[in-house]
């Protein structure tokens, strides 16, 4: 998959520092999101946006109803797929090879945005991305995320959202279906809607048989961060796949907040 020539221009305004940091398990990340999260509430860092992929995990929302996760747990121990409960709003959600997973650590006040713009503002580019690949979708009222046919009896989802803010500074965020393996969203009632299908924009474009890749993740990450950031006005600062080093981005972090939180994330 290529994507369509698409190059948003950024309006003047705060940085928002962005990260490429490749495939990283979920409670690395995590623990991340939580040191940046309590660094920008201090004010002790900028906005920071990280851009990554995850191994298979199924993450739960702090009120999501287990009932959802529809694989046995011995099928999920074999796999080697955690269950965890996270901060963020909404229901059970997978993450695996081949989607795209975007956190930004903002500060809404410091850009004069409240909280359902800011979720426009990642809904809106969710569908960009999708339309720099060629595929149509947008938003469906009601059901937060990004979906291809919103509007039909049957929609099927592409992109999902889930967000925890804490002192005026979000976390978690987004996760779009690239080349994901669709077959792993069985292991759920994804979004707890029974039935739901998913699509990924491989599949959408006719690749049913492309493997997840991180590379399609990394062209995805490449569109969708300038369209984020145009959307809330900001300026994007730092590399952009292909010319990010996933392990000097994540060196950069971790210098930002060399700290670990005791706690934060479990064993």
């Amino acid at each position: 998959m290529e994507p369509r020539p698409n190059e948003p221009t950024a309006i003047p305004g705060a940085t928002l520092a962005v990260h490429w940091l490749g495939r990283i398990g979920y409670r690395d990340a995590w623990d991340l999101q939580k040191r940046l999260a309590a660094a920008r509430a201090a004010d002790r860092i900028g906005d920071q946006l990280l851009l990554l992929e995850h191994p298979a995990v199924l993450t739960l929302g702090r009120a999501a109803d287990e009932s959802h996760v529809l694989a046995p747990a011995g099928l999920l121990a074999a796999r080697g797929i955690a269950v965890l409960r996270v901060e963020r709003g909404g229901e059970v959600t997978y993450h695996g090879p081949g989607q795209l997973v975007a956190y930004p650590i903002v500060r809404l006040a410091d850009r004069g945005i409240l909280l359902r713009p800011f979720v426009r503002a990642l809904e809106g580019a969710l569908s960009d991305t999708c339309a720099a690949f060629g595929v149509t979708a947008g938003r469906r009222e009601g059901h937060p995320g990004c979906w291809v046919d919103p509007e039909d009896p049957l929609p099927r989802k592409i992109g999902a959202l889930g967000l925890r803010v804490e002192r005026g500074v979000t976390y978690h965020g987004i996760a779009l279906n690239v080349s994901v393996d669709l077959a792993d969203f069985d292991l759920i009632d994804p979004c707890g809607m029974p039935g739901l299908t998913s699509a990924s924009i491989a599949s959408e474009l006719g690749s049913r048989d492309e493997r997840p890749s991180t590379e399609s993740v990394a062209r995805a990450a490449a569109s969708f961060a300038p369209s984020f950031a145009r959307r809330i006005g900001a300026t994007l600062a730092g590399h952009l796949p292909p010319d990010a080093d996933p392990v000097v981005e994540r060196a950069v972090l971790e210098g930002l907040v060399p700290e670990r939180l005791a706690g934060a994330v479990p064993a």
